[in-house]
């Protein structure tokens, strides 16, 4: 995955945008946590994604400079990425509705490590043994949080390892369109293409039961559905990820926090523990990562 180089990093700019982000996370998690009282987590993202595509539509017919950006290019990049994502963002959403969500972002967190495995598997990188303890180090603290074998084990936390595993297959995929598309442009595809998935399992009569405990968690979806991707596409597009992955760690004992309040969630020592793993082998592999040499090109034979 291409990197933005230290010398265009902009650091007011991604604190602005992570912040965003950080709020836009866990109102979004909230706002599924509260709809799902009422209907199904398929009726929450068929919202948001109409919503969200009635928004652009009608931002690209206002401000026509955003029509640029949306001529038909690299779409096998975008069919690879959106339907990649709308399986990430399924699994998301269910587990947050079965689970803490301390534990949700906990485990969303192995995203860096699932993406150095891909990178061995796909792009024919090496996996060295400073990577591999880096990885092994972000697992380790998955097992510490999921404690499999154990009674209080939960089968639903594997729902947050196949979202994370599939949403570092749509980092992976968003910093190579951001090269060449308007982040405009990415989100107009997105949910363009994800309302019709969306669609398919959702049953639209729910629209006739709103009630008014409904309007708040509804209008938080409708916001957070852009403002999220919009806030995290322009933070990669303005810093290098040593200043942006740690920035967004910043969700857990923000999430955990709002658990605490609002439901009641136990402040779990074993959460805290297995993302404090986590979180130190992402960060090491950030700083190791930056650190090593950009390889030279081989000069050109007579």
């Amino acid at each position: 995955m291409a990197h933005v180089s230290h010398s265009n990093t902009d650091i007011g700019r991604v604190v602005m945008w992570m912040t965003g982000a950080l709020l836009s996370f866990s109102a979004g998690a909230v706002s599924v946590r509260e709809l799902a009282r009422s209907i199904t987590v398929f009726d929450i993202l068929s919202f948001r994604s109409a919503t969200g595509l009635l928004f652009l539509v009608t931002l690209a017919v206002v401000r026509p400079e955003f029509r640029q950006g949306l001529a038909p290019r690299q779409m096998h990049l975008h069919i690879l990425r959106n339907s990649v994502h709308f399986v990430a963002q399924v699994c998301w959403a269910f587990a947050i509705t079965l689970l803490p969500l301390a534990m949700v972002f906990a485990i969303e967190f192995t995203m860096p490590a699932w993406v150095a495995i891909l990178a061995v598997l796909f792009l024919g990188e090496r996996m060295t043994v400073g990577r591999a303890s880096r990885v092994a180090l972000c697992f380790l603290g998955v097992l510490v949080i999921m404690r499999p074998g154990l009674a209080d084990f939960r089968p639903a936390a594997l729902l947050v390892v196949v979202s994370a595993i599939a949403m570092a297959i749509t980092m992976i995929t968003t910093k190579k369109l951001t090269e060449t598309q308007t982040t405009f442009a990415i989100l107009f595809w997105m949910n363009l293409m994800q309302l019709p998935m969306n669609l398919v399992a959702s049953d639209p009569s729910w629209i006739s039961r709103i009630d008014s405990s409904m309007l708040l968690p509804l209008l938080g979806m409708a916001v957070t559905g852009l403002s999220t991707h919009w806030c995290l596409t322009n933070a990669f597009r303005y810093g290098d990820a040593t200043i942006v992955v740690p920035l967004d760690f910043m969700r857990v004992p923000f999430i955990a926090l709002i658990g605490w309040s609002l439901y009641g969630e136990s402040l779990d020592a074993f959460v805290f523990a297995g993302a404090g793993l986590i979180i130190t082998g992402v960060l090491w592999n950030v700083r190791a990562e930056s650190e090593r040499p950009t390889p030279q090109p081989e000069p050109a034979r007579p």
